[in-house]
C-alpha cells in the first residue's frame, strides 16, 4: 500500500516538470526545459547537441504521457502524475530512468562545456538552476551527485538519482 506521505512527496515533484506553471505537464514544458538549458549554456538549437536535447525532451514527454496521461488529452494533471508515478513507477524506477535517460544524457552533454564526458559541480548547478531548481537547493543536489568527490558529475550517477527522486519517497 502506498502511503499518503509518499503520494504527497511525489506530488511535490510535479512542479519540477510544470515549467510554465500552468498546472499541468505537457509537451511545452519539456520544450521549455530544453530551451532554457540551451540558453544557459549558449548552445544553438540547430546544433547536434541542441537537436539531441530537443529529441530527448520529446522522448521524455512521450514516455511520461504514455505512463501518466490517463485520459489521453496530451496533458498530465497533478492527479495523473501522482497516480502514474505511484501506481506505475514506484516499484520500477528503472522504467522511469529509461524514459528520462535520453533527455538527461543530452542535457549533460549540453552542460559539459569542455567535452570530457562529465560536468563539473558548477555546471551541474547551472543545469539544475536552468531547469527551475532554486539555487539554494541546486548546489547541495549537485554536490551530492558528485558521489566520489572528484568535482565531476556523470550520467551513471545522475540517471538513477533522478529516478529515485521522482519515484521513491525520501
Amino acid at each position: 500500500m502506498v502511503s499518503s506521505e509518499n503520494e504527497r512527496r511525489i506530488a511535490d515533484r510535479f512542479a519540477t516538470f510544470d515549467q510554465n506553471g500552468n498546472g499541468c505537464i505537457d509537451r511545452e514544458d519539456f520544450s521549455e526545459a530544453a530551451k532554457a538549458l540551451l540558453a544557459e549554456f549558449a548552445v544553438a538549437a540547430r546544433s547536434d547537441k541542441g537537436q539531441a536535447l530537443y529529441g530527448g525532451a520529446e522522448a521524455f514527454w512521450q514516455g511520461m504521457a504514455g505512463i501518466a496521461d490517463r485520459d489521453g488529452d496530451q496533458r498530465i494533471t497533478r492527479e495523473e502524475f501522482v497516480t502514474g508515478a505511484v501506481k506505475r513507477l514506484r516499484d520500477t524506477p528503472d522504467r522511469f530512468a529509461g524514459i528520462a535517460r535520453p533527455f538527461l544524457h543530452a542535457a549533460l552533454a549540453v552542460a559539459d562545456t569542455d567535452g570530457d564526458g562529465a560536468v563539473t559541480v558548477e555546471e551541474a548547478v547551472r543545469l539544475l538552476t536552468a531547469l527551475g531548481v532554486p539555487a539554494e537547493t541546486a548546489r547541495p543536489v549537485a554536490e551530492a551527485l558528485d558521489a566520489d568527490g572528484d568535482g565531476k558529475v556523470v550520467e551513471e550517477d545522475v540517471v538513477p538519482a533522478f529516478a529515485r527522486y521522482f519515484t521513491v519517497g525520501e
